[in-house]
């Protein structure tokens, strides 16, 4: 899936530049102009990653981040700060404030992009086009394709992005609220058993290969997935930085 990227910038020409240079590299780009109409957009969805510059109009780049990491439901968004400031003390000041990353201007749109992928891969690695193998079961993003051992299985969508995601961080255990945030994308109310109902539907389609065990049920946690074996590690292939799922 297309990673969800809002760019707070104030000034019209550099967000027209990095909303441009972030759609052609396939991202879904939100645009905000100011702090305050950044999180009227985090209150209608989520977005996957936040591009904010540092001088703002009313609250800073520096207060919005401070917020968001204020905020349990949105403190694990990967934040990049841009900036005019070139100084050490300022780049210790946003990375301490919990920008994930610090850009100064001018920039070029091409280690934007690299900055960002890299981002994601360390972060969000369902978020990227990376081919992810565990042991016979294989997942090919940039096809949307699932087979085991070879033979094709059959998954709607939401089927799709749940097992990616699954797969992108094994062994990890993800509570519902958490699924619903991250594979749905979105801030509206859905209840949690609406994940306990795809969960259901993608054990069954992957049931005839024997792999559906392998999405474990932690009671009273949510769910995980289960890597068994050595031979089970996830082999993965890298693209292009920039490449969208």
């Amino acid at each position: 899936m297309s990673a969800v990227i809002l760019v707070v910038e104030d000034e019209p020409a550099i967000q027209e530049l990095v909303a441009a240079t972030l759609t052609f590299a396939g991202y879904k780009v939100l645009r905000a102009g100011d702090a305050e109409s950044a999180h009227r957009i985090i209150a209608d969805m989520l977005p996957d990653l936040i591009v904010s510059d540092w001088v703002l109009p009313g609250n800073s780049g520096i207060v919005l981040l401070r917020q968001l990491r204020g905020n349990p439901h949105t403190a694990g968004i990967p934040v990049i700060m841009l900036t005019a400031r070139v100084a050490d003390q300022d780049a210790v000041l946003a990375l301490e404030s919990g920008a994930d990353d610090f850009i100064t201007k001018p920039f070029s749109p091409r280690q934007l992009v690299a900055r960002i992928y890299a981002l994601l891969r360390r972060r969000a690695p369902h978020l990227t086009t990376d081919d992810i193998r565990h042991g016979a079961l294989h997942l090919d993003p940039s096809t949307r394709s699932v087979t085991v051992a070879g033979r094709p299985v059959v998954l709607s969508p939401t089927e799709f992005r749940l097992l990616h995601f699954f797969m992108a961080q094994p062994g990890r255990v993800h509570n519902r609220a958490y699924l619903l945030d991250k594979v749905w994308n979105m801030n509206t109310f859905l209840e949690e058993r609406t994940v306990d109902a795809h969960v259901g539907r993608l054990r069954s389609a992957l049931e005839v290969t024997g792999e559906h065990a392998r999405i474990e049920t932690v009671r009273g946690l949510g769910y995980r997935f289960v890597v068994q074996g050595a031979a089970d590690k996830p082999v993965v292939k890298p693209l292009e930085p920039g490449l969208s799922s």
